[in-house]
């Protein structure tokens, strides 16, 4: 009889903790500063490093057709010397939070700048979607590029 009143209070807790009142506004914000900052660092520290830094420990990117599970694997990608001298620009152009605040996705425009094996420089269009999740530490952290 104890296990049903035991589920019972896990459902409960985890109803209410997901119920709580979350300033979606604040939280957009605070995804949309961390975009900007992901976009900061990779502008100036480099593409490798910055999608480093903002991945989860379980983050995927899918590039192509190829599926890049892990922070190492993603930042093994992106040691590619084709990547050490490309530049990306992006900003979300919409965001939305999940009820209880602790996930996010987001998608907009990207332009990346990349060298071609001419050493010719050509930019490549497109929209980028990225789903985060909020971290014991209340950074955010890509789990899905």
């Amino acid at each position: 009889m104890k296990y049903p009143i035991v589920l019972l209070f896990i459902i409960l807790f985890m109803t209410v903790s997901c119920n709580q009142r979350v300033n979606k506004e604040k939280i957009k914000c605070e995804v949309y500063q961390t975009e900007k900052a992901f976009e900061k660092m990779a502008l100036e520290k480099g593409i490798n490093e910055a999608f480093f830094y903002f991945a989860a420990d379980s983050a995927v990117i899918l590039r192509g057709s190829e599926l890049i599970k892990g922070r190492e694997n993603i930042r093994n990608f992106y040691s590619h010397e084709k990547y050490k001298t490309a530049k990306v620009n992006w900003t979300p152009d919409f965001i939305d939070i999940s009820a209880c605040g602790t996930m996010a996705y987001t998608y907009g425009k990207y332009i990346w700048a990349i060298n071609n094996s001419e050493a010719n420089s050509i930019e490549l269009k497109g929209y980028f979607h990225t789903v985060w999740k909020k971290q014991d530490d209340n950074s955010w952290k890509y789990v899905w590029d």
